[in-house]
C-alpha cells in the first residue's frame, strides 16, 4: 500500500492516489499519509536508539566489572589524617635537628639564627599554607614544645627562604625523608609540572581573534621521581619554565638509584631517548617509555635495549601498557602536592620560589611517611648517611 522515496517519506502508492483523487470532490481526506509515514519512521528510530542505549548499557557495565578497583582501608586513614599534623612535626624536628649551623659571613657580624630552626620554621609555614604573620601563633605552639630554641620574626623566615643555601639543605633533606620506605619502593614514575608565581610573562594570543599580546602567570617546572607505592618522592629538580623534559631523567634516575634498588622506571613520550633507556637498564631496572610513531630501528648504529623495548612495545603492547600505566602515580603525586599545599606560589624573588617547592615536596613527603607508618606499621629513623 505505501512505498518509500529515497528521502525516507513513507507516501500513497499511484493506484491508491489516483482512488484519493477520483473521490477528492465528495469527500475531506480523513487521513494525512505524510504523519502516518513520520509516525513510522519514528517508530523504528526509537527501536534502533533503545536497541543501541542497551548495548553501549552492556559494554558500560563489562567495562566496569574489568575495571580494577583499590579497597580504602578507612580506619588506617582516618587515624593518619587525625593524627598527621602532631606527627609531622616530630618527624620534621627529627629531620631538622641533623643540620648544622651556617657560618657567619667572613667570621665577622651578627652570630645568623640556627638553620635547624629556620628550615624546621620554613618548613612548617609551607604546611600551614597560611601567611607569615598568622603563622606566629602555630610557631610559638611549636616553641612551647620545644621543637625550636627561639621564635624567629616572620621577615627572617622570608629572608632564609632566598638564601642560596636553603636548596642544598631542603635537598638534601627530601633524599632523607623518603629513606625509610627504601625496601617498600622499587617501581618508580617521572614526569613534570609547573608551579605559577606570582610574576606574569607576555603571550602572543591568535586563536579566535586577530593576534594580540596577553599576560599570563609565569611558572616554575618541578621534574620529579617518585615511587608508585606510597608516592614518595625519591628525587626533585627545579628548573624555568621550558626546559626540556627529557634532559632531566638521568640526574633524577641517578640520584635515586644511589639510595634505591630500581625495578621499573615509567615514563611518558617526552622521556624517550636511546641513553634514558640505557642509564635504567644500566642501573638493572627497565624503562617502560611508550615510541612515537616515527620511532625506527635504526639499522647502522644499533642500540641493543632500544631494538629489545621497540620490538616488546609493538608485539606485547597489552602487557608493555600494564607496565606504562604505572605512570599515573606521578600524575597522582602532583596532585597531592597542589591539592594540599597549593599550587600557586607566594615568594616574589626565583630563589625563593624555588626553595618554598622544595618545601611542598618536603611536606608531601612526611605526610607520605605518616600515612605508611599507619597503613603499613614503619617506624621512620632518620639517620644521617
Amino acid at each position: 500500500m505505501f512505498s518509500l522515496l529515497k528521502n525516507g517519506i513513507m507516501c500513497a502508492s499511484s493506484k491508491d492516489e489516483k482512488s484519493r483523487v477520483s473521490c477528492a470532490n465528495n469527500q475531506l481526506c480523513l487521513f494525512n499519509h505524510s504523519v502516518i509515514a513520520h509516525a513510522i519512521a519514528e517508530t523504528v528510530l526509537c527501536a534502533k536508539s533503545r536497541l543501541e542505549i542497551k548495548e553501549r548499557r552492556t559494554m558500560i557495565e563489562e567495562n566496569t566489572q574489568r575495571r580494577q578497583t583499590y579497597s580504602q582501608d578507612w580506619h588506617s586513614y582516618n587515624l593518619a589524617q587525625t593524627n598527621e599534623k602532631n606527627r609531622f612535626l616530630e618527624l620534621l624536628y627529627e629531620l631538622c635537628s641533623q643540620i648544622d649551623d651556617l657560618p657567619r659571613k667572613d667570621g665577622a657580624g651578627r652570630t645568623r639564627l640556627p638553620m635547624r630552626d629556620m628550615l624546621f620554621a620554613t618548613v612548617f609555614k609551607v604546611y600551614s599554607t597560611v601567611s607569615g604573620r598568622r603563622f606566629m601563633s602555630d610557631l610559638k605552639d611549636a616553641h612551647q614544645k620545644g621543637y625550636i630554641s627561639r621564635i624567629p620574626h616572620f621577615n627572617s623566615i622570608f629572608n632564609y627562604l632566598e638564601l642560596d643555601e636553603m636548596y642544598g639543605y631542603l635537598k638534601e633533606l627530601i633524599t632523607e625523608s623518603a629513606m625509610p620506605l627504601k625496601n617498600i619502593e622499587i617501581n618508580f614514575a617521572v614526569d613534570s609540572s609547573g608551579f605559577a608565581t606570582a610574576q606574569t610573562v607576555r603571550w602572543m594570543h591568535a586563536k579566535y581573534s586577530k593576534p594580540h599580546y596577553i599576560d599570563k602567570a609565569d611558572w616554575l617546572k618541578c621534574h620529579l621521581m617518585c615511587g608508585v607505592s606510597t608516592n614518595i618522592v625519591t628525587s626533585v629538580e627545579i628548573t624555568e619554565r621550558h626546559t626540556g623534559d627529557s634532559t632531566q631523567f638521568a640526574p633524577l634516575v641517578e640520584h635515586t638509584a644511589q639510595r634505591f634498588t630500581i625495578n621499573h622506571v615509567s615514563a611518558d613520550k617526552a622521556y624517550l631517548s636511546a641513553p634514558n633507556l640505557r642509564l635504567v637498564n644500566d642501573k638493572g631496572g627497565v624503562a617502560f617509555i611508550p615510541f612515537k610513531s616515527n620511532s625506527r630501528l635504526n639499522n647502522n648504529h644499533k642500540e641493543p635495549v632500544w631494538e629489545n623495548m621497540f620490538y616488546f612495545f609493538h608485539f606485547n603492547r597489552a602487557k608493555f601498557m600494564e607496565y606504562y600505566h604505572r605512570r599515573s602515580n606521578v600524575e597522582s603525586t602532583f596532585s597531592m602536592i597542589k591539592g594540599k599545599f597549593g599550587e600557586r606560589l607566594r615568594s616574589k624573588t626565583q630563589t625563593a620560589q624555588i626553595n618554598e617547592i622544595l618545601c611542598k615536596v618536603l611536606c608531601h613527603n612526611l605526610c607520605c611517611i605518616i600515612q605508611s607508618m599507619y597503613e603499613l606499621g614503619i617506624e621512620p629513623e632518620f639517620l644521617r648517611t
